[in-house]
C-alpha cells in the first residue's frame, strides 16, 4: 500500500435547502481565502451532495479529510458547530444521539461503506453545524451564516496543524535514515 498524501475539505450539502448549504458555503469561503493565500500543496476543496460514493471517491487515499455538513437535531441550537474525529476504526467518536441529516444517504452511511471496502481517509475530522431551516430556498439562516467564518478558520488550523505533524515525522524518518547512513562504515 502506497503512503498517503493530500488533504481534502469537503463541504456536504444543497445550497438549495437553506442551512443544508452550510458546507457549501464554507468551501466557498475557503476558495476565496486560496485565491488571496494558496492552501497547502495537495490541499483539495470540494462541494459534495452527500452521496457515498462521491464522497469515498473524494476521500479515497488521502492523509487527511475534513468534512463540513448540516445537522438538524430536535433541540437545535443555529449555528452551534460539533467537531468529531474518527478512531482509527472509522467510527465517529462523540457522536450525540438524535442528530440527523437531511441526505437520505449520507456520511454515516459513506463511513460504513468505506470502512468494509477499506477506503477510508487516513484521518477524519467532521464539523456538523446545526441548522435551523432545511426547507426549499436559498441562503442561510443569519445564525449560520454567522458560523461560517469562524468554521472556515477552524478547518483551516486543523489543516495546518495536520501538515505541521506530519512534516515532522517525515522529517524525524529522513534524520533518522541520514544518521543511520551516516554511522555506517564502509566494508574493509
Amino acid at each position: 500500500m502506497e503512503p498517503r498524501a493530500g488533504t481534502v475539505v469537503i463541504g456536504i450539502g444543497n445550497e438549495f435547502r437553506r442551512d443544508d448549504g452550510v458546507g457549501w458555503a464554507v468551501v466557498a469561503l475557503l476558495r476565496e481565502r486560496a485565491a488571496l493565500r494558496p492552501p497547502s500543496r495537495g490541499t483539495v476543496l470540494a462541494q459534495s451532495d452527500g452521496d457515498p460514493g462521491r464522497l469515498i471517491g473524494l476521500w479515497e487515499d488521502t492523509a487527511l479529510t475534513v468534512v463540513v455538513d448540516a445537522c438538524f437535531p430536535p433541540s437545535a441550537r443555529p449555528g452551534r458547530t460539533h467537531r468529531w474525529a474518527a478512531d482509527p476504526d472509522g467510527y465517529l467518536r462523540s457522536a450525540a444521539a438524535g442528530r440527523q441529516s437531511t441526505h437520505g444517504l449520507g456520511l454515516a452511511e459513506a463511513l460504513r461503506l468505506a470502512r468494509c471496502l477499506g477506503r477510508m481517509p487516513e484521518r477524519l475530522v467532521v464539523y456538523a453545524v446545526e441548522g435551523a431551516d432545511g426547507a426549499l430556498g436559498e441562503g442561510l439562516t443569519s445564525a449560520v451564516a454567522a458560523a461560517v467564518p469562524l468554521l472556515a478558520r477552524r478547518v483551516e488550523e486543523d489543516v495546518t496543524a495536520f501538515l505541521r505533524v506530519a512534516r515532522r515525522v517525515e522529517d524525524d524518518v529522513r534524520g533518522t535514515r541520514r544518521t543511520a547512513f551516516r554511522g555506517r562504515r564502509p566494508p574493509d
